[in-house]
Order: C-alpha cells, then structure tokens, then sequence
C-alpha cells in the first residue's frame, strides 16, 4: 500500500528495486542453467525416438515460474489509497 510519508514511498521503491534485481539473477540463471541442458541434451541425444526433448519439461516448468515473477517484478501495480477508498465504497 502506498503511503504519503516518504519512508514509505523510500521502502516501496526499494522493494520494488529488489524485485527487478532478484528477476534479473534469476532470468541470468535461466538462460545459463536452460543454454547447458539443452547442449547436454544435443550431444546426447543419439536418435531421438520420436520423444519431445527432455530439456522441454524444465525449459516450460521455469520459464512459467519466471513470468509469474517478471508479472511481479514489472507488471504488478502497487495498491494505492485511492484503490482502497474505491474498494470501501463497491462493499458498501
């Protein structure tokens, strides 16, 4: 929630700050870990059967944890007191 006081606009920017940083170390953990299972997979792949990639699972599974936290990072709007002046008056 947004308050008027500036510590707490200086701890919501913070925060804010912290989560972009914390996507970015993730998304460079993504591209690294994903970029070595994906070559391990293609020196070891021998004739495919016929069978989806293995990396796949785990490329899929992470990357839709990641949006979750880029939606969170970048996306996600703070809650305003005018949000919550709007929210008192649709209940009652």
């Amino acid at each position: 929630m947004s308050d008027s006081t500036p510590n707490t606009a200086r701890e919501d920017a913070l925060n804010r700050l912290k989560a972009k940083r914390e996507f970015t170390a993730s998304l460079v953990s993504y591209v690294i870990v994903n970029a070595f299972l994906w070559i391990l997979w293609a020196i070891t792949k021998g004739d495919g059967g016929g069978s989806p990639p293995w990396p796949i699972w785990v490329s899929v599974g992470w990357g839709i944890g990641l949006a979750f936290q880029a939606w969170n990072a970048y996306g996600r709007k703070p809650i305003t007191d005018a949000d919550i002046e709007r929210e008192m008056r649709k209940g009652q």
